[in-house]
């Protein structure tokens, strides 16, 4: 789904976490749930990295937080996780 694909031209050392989270061994959809819950107490235009396990968590998260009116920034692959950014709309 994805249709907001991060921006090539975001430099990664400008960007700075405000929060993270880390939902490693989180199952959907408790992970996507987390994320909404965090996402709500944060400042719009805040940025928010989770950690996330490969397949399903990165699938759907980052899809679903679209579809909420966020941004996804960039989504870094690791070896056995993946860190997704994310910055929360303005209202």
């Amino acid at each position: 789904m994805m249709d907001n694909l991060p921006d090539p031209t975001v430099q990664d050392a400008a960007l700075r976490a405000d929060e993270e989270l880390d939902l490693r061994g989180v199952m959907c959809p408790f992970n996507f749930v987390k994320t909404k819950l965090r996402l709500e107490d944060m400042a719009d235009g805040a940025i928010l990295t989770v950690t996330l396990d490969p397949g399903e968590p990165l699938k759907n998260v980052p899809a679903s937080v679209e579809m909420e009116g966020h941004t996804i920034l960039k989504i870094e692959p690791r070896e056995s996780h993946a860190r997704v950014w994310i910055q929360k709309h303005t209202s």
